[in-house]
């Protein structure tokens, strides 16, 4: 079985974020998609305006409700910080020796891939898929085990969301019904 690490900070998880997974299990690139909930992103240590931990599992958990093959996890919470990809999976190899894991970043995030922390044993070890991202094209590699994905393009940004709901600008593009009403509720990003 194919699992699909999509790892992020989902401040918040939005509808481009649950299409694409939902696109890529029903394409058959994986057979599950997780969305990895990371609690510190290396290249992001100076964020202030990321939600605790329980609450972006929270809402990634309510926009995931109901969509087959689709999941949340907080695996990378128990991981020491900063979380590295790496380490990442290295540790999810060991908790799930039979899942077969893939990851997926979008081409924003290849650009940079050379940066990451042992991005060379990550390449070794495991496939990668590249979605599209505004204004980053895909350039053909010739990397092996790296496929880019032709998914649809999703111009939809958590920063953009934020910015929306703090300055009373948001109206509703972008959020899932339940996770809206959720940061509604706690008053979340004002």
């Amino acid at each position: 079985m194919t699992t699909g690490i999509f790892g992020g900070s989902f401040n918040p998880i939005h509808t481009g974020h649950t299409r694409l997974g939902e696109w890529l299990v029903r394409k058959g690139f994986v057979d599950e998609l997780w969305f990895l909930v990371s609690p510190l992103n290396p290249f992001k240590q100076t964020r202030t305006d990321l939600l605790d931990d329980a609450a972006r599992v929270r809402l990634a958990r309510l926009a995931v409700e109901g969509k087959p093959g689709l999941c949340v996890s907080d695996f990378e919470m128990h991981l020491p910080r900063p979380s590295y990809m790496v380490r990442t999976l290295e540790e999810l190899r060991k908790a799930y020796p039979e899942r077969d894991f893939c990851l997926i970043i979008g081409a924003d995030n290849w650009v940079r891939f050379p940066q990451w922390k042992d991005s060379e044993e990550i390449l070794r070890r495991h496939r990668v898929l590249v979605y599209p991202r505004p204004g980053c094209p895909l350039s053909p590699t010739a990397e092996r085990g790296v496929h880019f994905v032709p998914s649809p393009l999703f111009d939809i940004s958590s920063t953009q969301i934020r910015q929306a709901i703090a300055t009373g600008r948001y109206h509703g593009r972008g959020l899932a019904p339940a996770v809206w009403r959720e940061i509604k509720k706690k008053g979340y990003y004002l």
